[in-house]
């Protein structure tokens, strides 16, 4: 018996000891030296280059979400909108005024490791409430000047701010038939993107996107295409700094016409091709571009000598009165007498943008359309080509000539190739 006890006390710490040394502790993997992860939530992938909408929601709902990143512990993170800094934590709640956000949530370890995550936050505005959408390039604007947005109740309108620079200068207008709101940009409002609100009598804020506030000559339209020796027309903001422009070696001075708004030039004689445009200010700085959904100092303008039928800027619109010049734009059927078969005529058009809609139909002078030729709707300035067969030809010197019919455009040149 004494044995089996010394036995037993041998074997009990050893077995105590294996018990002990099986139950082990659980302890963390993760480390300060990580790589931080955004675990949720998930972000849609961009689609042709745009940012996702990663939150749709009404003017009256806080935008909220939570993210989830590791190592949670020595992470921390920050959102942005419009890349200014809003909220910090793992979480944000804030109300937004109507409008489209560039949102960015940011996560940064302690060692200084980060990584991001982007979308578009889109807040919409409440029935009845003031709202500006984009029509064309009226989002470009110039402190002290006068300017112009379109949408909805802006008859309620009072007020507009841009950034923190408010305008109580504000006209409410239906002239052309469309809603708009004519206001004088603030003398003081910050160069730059800057939010705009609307305010109404009871000095409620509306939210309406954004724009772009600029002191610099911007070239916005017109730049793209052109004739030697023809009439060239540019629009854009703040135009009357420009002093002088350059097309490829080629230096022009001596302008036709030119105001805050419209520059109008002779293109200088020069070869088909592909030239380099740039401006020179009257302080010496460049002349910008709007192109390509970006702004630039310089830009491609294409040279071509087809033979130029008309050039100019003509309105047209068939909501106007019978005998009102601009419900139609004309050529007579004399332009066409010599033409043969097969040419190909090249209507170059842009868009008035202070109109509901847009559309050309080319017709006879008789309003008849032409076989082959269909009413076109249009969002963006353009050309359209029409092949002059032996029937339009004929239709044209039966029937009067021909017109271009349609509303909300302009003619800006007639050319024939």
């Amino acid at each position: 018996m004494k044995s089996i006890f010394r036995l037993l006390a041998a074997v009990l710490p050893f077995c105590l000891l294996c018990f002990s040394c099986s139950e082990e502790e659980p302890f963390s993997t993760v480390s300060p030296d990580d790589d931080p992860h955004i675990l949720s939530p998930l972000f849609p992938d961009r689609v042709n280059g745009e940012l996702p909408v990663v939150a749709n929601i009404n003017r009256d709902v806080n935008f909220k979400m939570e993210v989830t990143v590791t190592p949670a512990d020595y992470t921390n993170v920050v959102w942005y909108l419009d890349g200014n800094e809003v909220a910090s934590g793992d979480s944000i709640d804030m109300a937004l005024p109507a409008g489209v956000y560039q949102m960015k949530v940011v996560a940064t370890t302690v060692k200084g490791k980060s990584t991001s995550r982007e979308g578009l936050v889109q807040v919409n505005p409440l029935d009845g409430d003031p709202w500006a959408t984009t029509v064309s390039f009226e989002r470009f604007i110039a402190p002290g000047k006068k300017a112009v947005l379109y949408g909805d109740n802006l008859e309620l309108v009072k007020g507009v701010k841009i950034g923190d620079a408010l305008s109580e200068d504000v006209e409410y207008s239906t002239e052309g038939g469309t809603a708009h709101l004519v206001y004088t940009v603030p003398s003081n409002a910050t160069e730059g993107t800057q939010r705009v609100l609307l305010v109404d009598e009871a000095g409620n804020e509306y939210g309406a996107n954004t724009v772009t506030v600029s002191n610099t000559s911007l070239i916005t339209s017109g730049a793209d295409r052109v004739t030697a020796n023809a009439t060239w027309i540019m629009t854009g903001i703040n135009l009357d700094k420009i002093t002088s422009l350059k097309m490829g070696d080629v230096e022009i001075k001596n302008f036709i016409k030119q105001t805050s708004d419209m520059i109008e030039i002779t293109c200088p004689d020069l070869a088909d091709g592909e030239y380099v445009l740039t401006g020179t200010m009257s302080d010496g700085t460049s002349v910008s571009f709007y192109t390509n959904n970006e702004i630039v100092q310089q830009m491609t303008v294409t040279v071509s000598s087809e033979q130029m039928l008309w050039s100019g800027h003509h309105y047209v619109s068939w909501d106007l009165p019978d005998g009102d010049p601009n419900k139609t734009f004309s050529l007579g059927k004399d332009v066409f007498s010599s033409v043969k078969a097969g040419s190909v005529l090249a209507i170059h058009y842009s868009i008035e943008p202070g109109d509901e809609y847009h559309q050309i139909q080319p017709t006879t002078g008789w309003w008849t359309p032409f076989p082959g030729v269909s009413k076109e709707d249009i969002t963006a300035d353009g050309v359209m080509e029409i092949t002059l067969t032996q029937e339009i030809l004929d239709m044209i010197q039966e029937q009067d000539g021909f017109l271009c019919t349609g509303h909300g455009y302009y003619v800006d040149s007639v050319t024939l190739k």
